[in-house]
């Protein structure tokens, strides 16, 4: 799909669990929020509208074609939204120079939109003749064919298992080196498809590994490392941080991220009393991550293994 035909139909994809999330960051009236993976502006546009009167929206994105569609759909918004074309790890650094600090919600809906897995050329998607791109952001200069056709088998292999962690990543790594050079998305899906795998899964074979080359490729990891650490001196006290996962690798940094938080020391267990003086900074609001319901995944199958946590700032 062009982008062409997006703006010129206005055709959106439907956000994911978009109610769970406005209710969970207890959005008010007045309030001031960050979306900081705007994508096509739909979580964005429902908080900016349970908001009203009064509410703002700093929304962010790496991917130009994204905050370019996301303006258009806010354009009713535009005197209370702030929309920006950049990665979220630098959520601090613009909110720092918008003297917009602090606020009262952030949400993160990590991973790859519907929309990208759409649009022709960014070879997100093996369905289409598409070049090994899967960059978020068009300006960087590495891209997955840098990596397909440029690393060793054994540092392939390491990369797709740790990013996906597919058992099969041994066979895969020593299939791609052994077609090499490979410049197409479903060039790439075809080799894996025919590398014999010994581990099937009901999904297409090389989904671990475009999971995993995206992943290195926006280095997505350290990201939300970043951004996560960051969040904490942007949320107000009260305020609330929602980040939606959608594989267990970003979903486990994200539980890590909220033991360390919810903890008030960090002593090592044979310690006797607290030496650390670590005070609790976030509160758990959900104890379980809420997922989908069944009549969202069957109207959106690709939300099925999202997982929304939410914290508070305490």
């Amino acid at each position: 799909m062009a982008l062409e035909t997006v703006m010129n139909l206005k055709r959106y994809h439907t956000a994911v669990m978009i109610t769970e999330v406005v209710e969970n960051l207890d959005v008010v009236q007045g309030g001031r929020y960050v979306d900081g993976t705007l994508g096509e502006g739909g979580h964005g546009e429902a908080i900016l509208l349970a908001s009203q009167p009064g509410g703002q929206l700093l929304g962010i994105d790496a991917d130009h074609e994204a905050v370019m569609i996301s303006r258009e759909r806010l354009s009713n918004y535009a005197d209370c939204s702030f929309i920006v074309n950049s990665k979220f790890s630098s959520m601090k650094e613009i909110a720092t120079r918008l003297d917009y600090i602090p606020v009262h919600g952030i949400l993160l809906d990590l991973g790859i939109s519907s929309l990208q897995l759409d649009f022709e050329n960014r070879g997100f998607s093996f369905k289409n003749e598409d070049p090994l791109d899967m960059r978020f952001d068009i300006a960087q200069e590495k891209k997955a064919e840098t990596i397909v056709n440029g690393y060793t088998e054994k540092n392939l292999s390491d990369l797709i298992f740790r990013f996906s962690e597919d058992p099969n990543s041994r066979k895969i790594a020593k299939a791609i080196c052994n077609n090499r050079p490979i410049y197409s998305s479903r060039d790439l899906a075809r080799i894996i498809e025919n590398a014999n795998l010994k581990v099937r899964r009901k999904h297409h074979p090389a989904t671990l590994t475009f999971q995993a080359l995206r992943i290195a490729v926006n280095e997505e990891i350290e990201e939300l490392q970043k951004v996560l650490n960051d969040s904490i001196s942007i949320l107000g006290l009260g305020g609330r941080l929602a980040i939606i996962s959608y594989h267990s690798i970003e979903d486990r940094l994200v539980k890590e991220f909220i033991n360390q938080g919810k903890s008030s020391c960090s002593c090592p267990p044979l310690n006797y009393e607290c030496v650390c003086s670590k005070e609790q900074i976030l509160r758990v609001v959900n104890k379980k991550p809420i997922i989908p319901s069944e009549t969202e995944i069957k109207e959106n199958p690709r939300s099925r293994s999202a997982k929304l946590r939410v914290i508070e700032r305490i």
